[in-house]
């Protein structure tokens, strides 16, 4: 669905995209991560034949782009920063236009998928409302119908539940898991960790523009080899753990073992209440953290 190889852009002296190799396969959903500055939306918008490569290639549904990008792209549903509407026209005149405007989309369904379109992000109450008087929520809706309205393969979203309430961001999270479940590709940038935790099972991690990391988050987050330990008893169970503690926190101890029922039998034995024991696993945040490092002179494309 997606590949690049070497993928390189310069503006001057800065460096956005150093070389980045993303694989992302037909089914796939995946969440691409990084710092405010990484190179994300630089990578999409080369994705999207929006900026050119300085150098490396880039192809999406097999076709080279920017060369072929009027033959697939149509395919492709994007969003991208933020969406761009007519202000005195409704969602429904816009969809229409922006439909109009390229190929692969036949008038003959253009109203039943403006209308599924709407449908799909709770907007189809409001389509004739002039798209002037919505709220930002409103806009990133508009923005995503405008991206499903060909029904693509692909789905490239930067950022999709921006400016959206608690209750939206679960709606269009259940949108698109709905959309991958059927066989919809997604590539969701974004800074939110835990929606990519929800909706993604592959991630890349980019950091000063390199692709530091990918791989599939449940590889990423498999168990470290210690357990999680709460107890009551925190003073008793670390006297009898000596050598064995890796990590305390109040009644959180973290605990280096390769037998967990092991664990467990020796310190109920000695009469310490367990409250929780469980295999450790990292965050994602605490991957990405880990991958990525913190500078002041990063760029300031992202």
């Amino acid at each position: 669905m997606i590949r690049t190889r070497g993928l390189v852009k310069r503006y001057g002296g800065v460096t956005a995209v150093a070389g980045i190799d993303l694989d992302v396969e037909s089914g796939d959903s995946y969440g691409f991560l990084g710092p405010n500055g990484s190179g994300k939306t630089t990578t999409v918008r080369m994705l999207l034949g929006l900026v050119l490569p300085t150098a490396g290639t880039v192809e999406v549904l097999g076709a080279p782009i920017p060369k072929r990008a009027r033959q697939v792209l149509h395919r492709v549903g994007a969003l991208v920063e933020s969406p761009a509407a007519y202000g005195h026209l409704g969602a429904r005149a816009n969809l229409s236009l922006l439909d109009a405007a390229g190929p692969g989309g036949s008038r003959r369904t253009r109203r039943a998928r403006i209308d599924e379109a709407l449908e799909q992000v709770g907007l189809a109450e409001v389509g004739r409302r002039p798209v002037r008087a919505y709220s930002l929520g409103m806009r990133q809706r508009l923005g995503l119908a405008a991206a499903l309205i060909r029904r693509p393969e692909l789905l490239i979203l930067d950022e999709p539940t921006n400016g959206l309430d608690p209750r939206g961001i679960q709606e269009i999270r259940a949108l698109l898991l709905a959309l991958n479940a059927a066989g919809t590709t997604l590539f969701l940038s974004s800074h939110l960790l835990a929606e990519v935790e929800q909706l993604c099972r592959r991630v890349g991690v980019v950091d000063r523009g390199r692709l530091v990391l990918q791989d599939t988050l449940a590889a990423l987050r498999a168990p470290t080899g210690a357990v999680v330990l709460r107890t009551p008893d925190p003073e008793w169970a670390v006297g009898l753990l000596d050598g064995e503690l890796a990590e305390r926190s109040g009644d959180r101890l973290v605990v280096r073992t390769d037998d967990p029922a092991a664990l467990n039998a020796r310190l109920v034995g000695q009469g310490i209440r367990i409250t929780e024991l469980a295999a450790q696993r990292r965050t994602l945040e605490e991957v990405v953290l880990d991958a990525t490092t913190t500078s002041a002179d990063r760029p300031e494309a992202s």
